[in-house]
C-alpha cells in the first residue's frame, strides 16, 4: 500500500483558514470514500468535525477536476479515476480549546481528527504530512512543536515533512505553531519538551521543567520499577496560555494544555501557588494516561471507530484512576505536602458529596453514558449524575487503601496498574492490540494482589451508596469529617452566576431553593425585599441564621414570581482529612501510602 500524503497550510491566518490536500497514490477503482472522524479521543461526545469543512474539491494527477459528492455528515465519495487523486480543502479553525484546530496571526493549533480526511481502505497506510509556513514576513519566526516524527530532511521544531505509521498515529499527535517558549528535560533518560505558546511575562521555564522532570519520573518508575523505560522515545507537554481557560487532552507521545497565564510559574516567585498546583496535576494527569487510555485501553477502543460512539462502562477506571495518580503523584515525588494532599482529597469528596446525582448512578453507568449525560450537562446534572473522573478517583482510592489494609502494605493499587501495563499496555502498538474486557477487571485486581474485593468492588462500581472512606482512611492513621461552610451563612442550595443579575444555574434536590419552588435560569431579583445581584447574595445570607424564613422575588422567564423560604444549614464546602494517628503502625502504613 502506498504512502498516503497530506499538506497543510496556514492560509489565512486572518480568517482562521487552514488548507488541506490529501493525495492517495492508488485510490480504490470504485471511487475513493474519505472520512473525517466525528469525535476525538479522550473527549467523548460527538462533535462533527466536517461542519468545519467550508470547501472541497477533487483533482487527478492531471490537474483535472474530478466529480465528489458528499455521502453522508462526515463522509465524501471520489468519481473513479485512473492514477492518484487528490482532495483539496479548507477548514475553518477557531476553536481555543485542545479538542479541535485554531489559527489566527498570533498561533495556530490542530488535532489530526479535525482537519485530515481519512482515505477509507488506506488507514493502515504510512502517512507523509507537509506542515507549510505561512506566507508573509510576520510569521518569519514561527515553528513548529509536535511529536510526530520528523521525514528525512525535516529539522525539529522547523516547517517541513512529518511521517506516521499509519492514520491511527497521524491523529493521536496534536500540532502547535507560532511563536513559543520552549525547554527541554530528560525524564530517566527520554527527551522531554516544555512549549508554552501565548504572552506570559517572566515565565520560569526552569523551575517547570524541574518540577515535570520529577512527575514523569515518578510515574515512569510506577510502572517500571525496575527498567525505569519510558513507553516513549520523546515527549511534548504543549501548552495555550491565556485569560481564563482549563484543560487537558492525552496523546500518545504529547498532551494539548490550556490554561490561565496567571497559573504558570513566575521568576523570582518560589510559593506553590493554588493555580500553579492545578496546572501541575493537570500535566500529571495527561501525562499518567500516556499508560493508562493510551496504551492501557478498553477493548472497544482497541481500534477506535471514529466514526460512532464507542461505549464502554470502564472509563472510571481510566479517567478515574488517573484522576486519583494525579495528585497523588505530587504528594510521591515531592512537589505539594501530605497536608496538601488530604485538602485536595478532602475537595474531591466534598464535590461528590455535594450532588445528589451519585446517589442514582453508578460509576459504570456514568461511563456508559458519558456521550449523552457527562458531556452533555444540562442545569440538572448534580441531581442526575456522578462524574466518572472524580468518583472514579475516590473509587481508586477506596480500592487502595482496601488493598494495602489487608496485606500489610505488602500490595496495592500500583500493583494492578503494572499488571495492566504489562498485560496490556506494554506492547499495545506492537502487534495486534489488546484491550482490556469488562468482566475481567475484577479477577485482575485479585491476581495482582491477591485481595478479593468482593461487596467493596461491587458496590463502587456498580453501585450507588457512598464509599466507606472513613472506615477505610483508620488503619492509615487518618480521620474524615465534614467541614461546613466557614463563614457560617445558611444555604439556599443553589448554584448561580455572577454579575448584575443572579440567575441560578442549578437547584439541587431538596435544598431550600427547590422546596420553594425555584427553579434553574431563575432569576433572584431580592431577599425580604432587598435587592440580589450575583455578587452581594453571600453577603445578604450571612445576615440570616439557619432556619429563618426569607421572602423572595425571583423572575422565571418574565413573570414574577413570591416564594417563602426555610434557610438551611452552612453547605458542606468540603471534607477535612486530618493525620489523627501517630502511632508506628498506622505512621508507617501512612508513609507507604503516600510515598511508594
Amino acid at each position: 500500500m502506498k504512502p498516503i500524503r497530506y499538506t497543510i497550510v496556514p492560509k489565512q491566518p486572518a480568517a482562521h483558514l487552514f488548507e488541506v490536500t490529501v493525495t492517495v497514490a492508488d485510490p480504490d477503482p470504485a471511487g475513493q470514500r474519505f472520512m473525517l472522524p466525528v469525535w476525538i479521543p479522550g473527549s467523548y461526545m460527538v462533535r462533527e468535525f466536517a461542519r468545519n469543512i467550508v470547501t472541497l474539491r477533487a483533482f487527478n494527477d492531471a490537474g483535472r477536476k474530478v466529480r465528489v459528492e458528499k455521502t453522508d455528515k462526515h463522509t465524501w465519495q471520489a468519481a473513479p479515476v485512473k492514477g492518484a487523486l487528490t482532495l483539496r480543502y479548507e477548514v475553518y479553525a477557531w476553536d481555543l480549546s485542545v479538542r479541535a484546530a485554531h489559527l489566527d496571526d498570533t498561533t495556530g493549533f490542530f488535532n489530526g481528527t479535525s482537519v485530515f480526511l481519512a482515505p477509507l481502505g488506506h488507514e493502515e497506510a504510512q502517512c507523509v504530512v507537509d506542515i507549510q509556513k505561512p506566507e508573509g514576513a510576520a510569521y518569519r519566526n514561527w515553528r513548529v512543536a509536535t511529536a510526530l516524527p520528523e521525514a528525512r530532511g525535516t529539522k525539529r521544531y522547523g516547517f517541513g515533512e512529518y511521517r506516521a505509521q499509519n492514520y491511527d498515529e497521524l491523529i493521536d499527535h496534536p500540532v502547535t505553531l507560532g511563536k513559543f517558549e520552549l525547554a527541554t528535560f530528560n525524564a530517566h533518560g527520554v527527551p522531554h519538551d516544555v512549549v508554552i505558546a501565548g504572552r506570559v511575562i517572566g515565565l520560569d521555564m526552569a523551575r517547570l521543567s524541574a518540577d515535570l522532570k520529577r512527575i514523569c519520573e515518578a510515574q515512569i518508575a510506577l510502572f517500571e520499577p525496575k527498567s525505569k523505560k519510558a513507553p516513549v522515545d520523546r515527549y511534548v507537554f504543549m501548552t495555550q496560555a491565556v485569560t481564563d481557560g482549563y484543560g487537558g487532552l492525552e496523546h500518545r507521545a504529547s498532551t494539548a494544555l490550556i490554561c490561565n497565564r496567571g497559573d504558570l510559574p513566575v521568576q523570582g516567585r518560589d510559593a506553590l501557588t493554588e493555580g500553579y498546583r492545578t496546572y501541575l496535576g493537570l500535566c500529571s494527569h495527561e501525562y499518567f494516561h500516556t499508560w493508562n487510555v493510551k496504551r492501557i485501553k478498553p477493548a472497544v477502543f482497541a481500534p477506535y471507530d471514529l466514526s460512532v460512539e464507542n461505549y464502554t462502562s470502564l472509563l472510571w477506571l481510566f479517567e478515574g484512576f488517573t484522576s486519583y495518580y494525579d495528585d497523588l503523584i505530587l504528594v510521591r515525588s515531592g512537589l505539594i505536602s501530605v497536608d496538601d494532599y488530604l485538602g485536595l482529597l478532602g475537595k474531591v469528596i466534598g464535590g461528590v458529596q455535594r450532588g445528589s446525582g451519585r446517589l442514582k448512578q453508578s460509576v459504570a453507568e456514568s461511563s456508559f453514558d458519558a456521550w449523552v449525560k457527562y458531556y452533555r450537562q444540562d442545569e440538572n446534572a448534580p441531581n442526575a449524575i456522578v462524574s466518572y473522573y472524580t468518583k472514579g478517583s475516590l473509587v481508586a482510592l477506596a480500592f487502595d487503601l482496601a488493598i494495602r489494609a489487608q496485606t500489610s502494605n505488602r500490595k496495592s493499587l500500583d500493583d494492578v496498574m503494572r499488571l495492566l501495563w504489562q498485560r496490556f499496555g506494554r506492547d499495545f502498538y506492537r502487534g495486534k492490540p489488546v484491550g482490556v474486557e469488562e468482566p475481567e477487571v475484577e479477577a485482575l485486581f485479585a491476581e495482582a494482589t491477591g485481595v478479593q474485593l468482593g461487596d467493596l468492588f461491587a458496590e463502587a462500581v456498580h453501585g450507588t451508596r457512598d464509599l466507606p472512606l472513613e472506615t477505610l482512611l483508620e488503619p492509615f492513621g487518618v480521620t474524615l469529617a465534614p467541614e461546613a461552610d466557614k463563614s457560617g451563612k445558611p444555604s439556599l442550595g443553589v448554584r448561580v452566576r455572577g454579575g448584575a443579575d443572579c440567575t441560578l444555574t442549578a437547584v439541587h434536590e431538596g435544598g431550600a431553593a427547590q422546596k420553594a419552588g425555584l427553579s434553574a435560569g431563575d432569576v433572584l431579583i431580592a431577599l425580604d425585599g432587598l435587592r440580589v445581584t450575583g455578587s452581594n447574595l453571600d453577603t445578604l445570607l450571612a445576615r440570616y441564621q439557619p432556619g429563618a424564613k426569607v421572602e423572595v422575588h425571583a423572575f422565571r422567564r418574565d413573570e414574577l414570581r413570591t416564594a417563602q423560604l426555610k434557610l438551611e444549614g452552612p453547605e458542606v464546602s468540603r471534607y477535612k482529612l486530618t493525620v489523627a494517628d501517630q502511632r508506628p503502625a498506622p505512621r508507617k502504613a501512612r508513609e507507604r501510602w503516600l510515598t511508594s
